[in-house]
């Protein structure tokens, strides 16, 4: 079972304005009545909504409703207007969509252009927390928070998983929420290093490391006993941010952020206020770390290789250890099988303990939707609430944006958990199915179902036995680091420091990389604070300091 013991500092969710908006804010609704911090909806915008909504309930519009929806359309699986999901959601819940399908690679920039220019969805799918901050200034995006009663099942699942503080830390400076969340029930444990099982059993290795410390210890063994190895580790993951993966699965037991986790503000809960990351001790050690891995061959310099550079080594037996996670595990065996070599093992180490200790990080809100301000005088305002809150939250809900529809794309065991058709593949369960999940069906699609964020069971039923396995090993072994807490920025302190946050975290990620490779000598470490002060580090501590003690008055 996890463990819920809280002993070292988490990450700061900061969030700074990206651009100017112009969209001005949704009129209240004819017969809306503000009452305190909620609103009361009425007749008026209730059309298609259901007269006894609550907890488990099956939703259904009272009438056929169709929603404007901003649409991620994902390189994986293209949009189709034939699929399931949306055949199913028309016919058994009388919903329909208007959509605005924006590729993938462009979606966040245009985004953004919509809301700015006052064209946004009712639905504004895949944002991610902190995401929303550019857009309240604006009035274009709803306070959803004013309307959280009539949203039971997402009510109950923050208040049944504990998710109390998360929500909070999510206000704005006027103490709303602008986001609904994706909400997972256990924390999201996916990545860590991926080893060629023969390779270190050939060096005598048979256990996976207790620390990091033994880790690198182990690629030394294993580079030793198998001199046909460029190098022991040659890492993927790395063309947008040097060692983004690997840093970020090492931080959270260092202490620190980093990789892909990186921000430029950490909240060092024994000193109750905010920290400059990339000067902290914790973030010095980490790429202290990479860098003597470097420094000792073991570790491929390119760090800012492409994914099938770093994979091609890996299949070929150039490298021993990559990043990878529960999902990369199939394609790296497919890939290894139509190299000719499917007979060798492959897995995920445990994620090793740090001097921090060992630990998750994160937060338990995943990707999740906002809503246009103007959604507040639709007919079907309260319609659309109550869908959103079936589909996003209730158990058959998610049940059916992660699964389906029994009978069609998933069987129920003995004991009622669903499982994949033969025939239908997703991930590493089924990997060799004729048909996919999400690109034939649209299912565990990350625009219904946020990033998959469910329960703990529906969750692990979305794994093979391999993979559910070590994901409970770790969850069983790791402490859960606390929400940082909010320091709600108004919007003249979030002006002031765009461009500082983008440009210090530009450069510590330049300096990182450079202090890796060995470009730049860590001895030079001091001299590299004092530039990050130059470009405004102690400036932006002052200023979410200066927010968090008045956020905590």
């Amino acid at each position: 079972m996890l463990n819920k013991h809280i002993r070292s500092a988490a990450v700061a969710g900061f969030a700074v304005a990206a651009l100017a908006l112009t969209a001005c804010t949704g009129s209240a609704a004819p017969d809306e009545e503000e009452t305190g911090d909620s609103a009361t909806i009425g007749e008026e915008q209730s059309v298609g909504a259901m007269e006894e909504f609550e907890t488990g309930t099956s939703f259904k519009a009272t009438e056929p409703v169709d929603f404007s929806l901003m649409y991620r359309d994902h390189t994986g699986y293209p949009v189709k207007d034939d699929w399931s999901v949306f055949t199913h959601l028309e016919k058994d819940r009388n919903v329909t969509f208007s959509r605005t399908d924006i590729p993938m690679a462009d979606y966040e920039q245009k985004r953004s252009l919509l809301i700015g220019g006052g064209e946004a969805t009712d639905i504004i799918s895949v944002t991610y927390s902190g995401q929303e901050t550019q857009f309240v200034s604006g009035g274009a995006i709803l306070p959803v928070s004013d309307y959280f009663e009539y949203m039971p099942n997402f009510q109950q699942k923050i208040e049944d998983w504990g998710l109390e503080e998360e929500l909070e830390a999510g206000k704005q400076e006027d103490g709303k929420n602008y986001l609904l969340p994706g909400l997972r029930e256990v924390p999201d444990i996916q990545y860590s290093v991926m080893i060629r099982d023969d390779l270190w059993k050939s060096a005598g290795i048979t256990e996976d490391p207790e620390t990091w410390d033994e880790f690198a210890e182990q690629l030394a063994t294993v580079k030793a006993a198998n001199p046909g190895l460029q190098y022991a580790l040659s890492d993927r993951w790395t063309d947008q941010t040097p060692l983004g993966s690997f840093l970020n699965v090492m931080a959270p037991n260092y202490g620190t952020a980093a990789g892909w986790g990186y921000a430029n503000t950490y909240y060092d809960q024994d000193a109750e206020e905010f920290v400059f990351t990339g000067a902290t001790d914790g973030y010095r050690d980490v790429v202290s770390y990479a860098a003597d891995l470097v420094e000792q061959g073991l570790l491929d310099p390119e760090i800012t290789q492409s994914d099938d550079q770093a994979i091609q080594k890996f299949v070929s037996g150039a490298s021993a250890a990559i990043s990878g996670n529960t999902q990369a595990l199939s394609d790296y065996r497919t890939k290894l099988a139509d190299a000719g070599k499917g007979d060798l093992p492959i897995r995920l180490i445990s994620v090793p303990a740090g001097p921090a200790g060992s630990n998750v990080g994160g937060t338990r809100f995943t990707s999740g939707v906002m809503l246009s301000s103007d959604v507040a005088d639709k007919p079907y305002f309260k319609a659309l609430l109550q869908f959103i809150d079936w589909l996003y939250y209730s158990d058959e809900g998610l049940e059916f944006g992660l699964f389906g529809v029994e009978g069609e794309t998933f069987e129920r065991g003995s004991d009622g958990t669903p499982a994949l058709l033969g025939d239908i593949g997703w991930s590493s369960i089924n990997p060799d199915a004729p048909k996919k999940l999400n690109a034939d069906f649209g299912y565990s699609n990350g625009v219904f179902v946020l990033a998959n964020g469910s329960s703990a069971a529906l969750t692990q039923a979305m794994m093979t036995p391999e993979i559910a396995e070590w994901t409970a090993a770790q969850l069983e072994a790791k402490e859960v680091l606390p929400v940082a807490p909010a320091a709600r920025l108004n919007e003249m302190e979030l002006e002031q420091t765009t461009l500082v946050e983008t440009q210090l975290k530009d450069a510590v990620q330049a300096a990182t990389a450079a202090f890796i490779t060995g470009q730049r000598s860590l001895d030079e470490w001091d001299a590299y604070v004092t530039e990050m002060q130059s470009l405004g580090s102690d400036q932006l501590i002052d200023t979410m300091n200066t927010a968090l003690e008045r956020t905590q008055k």
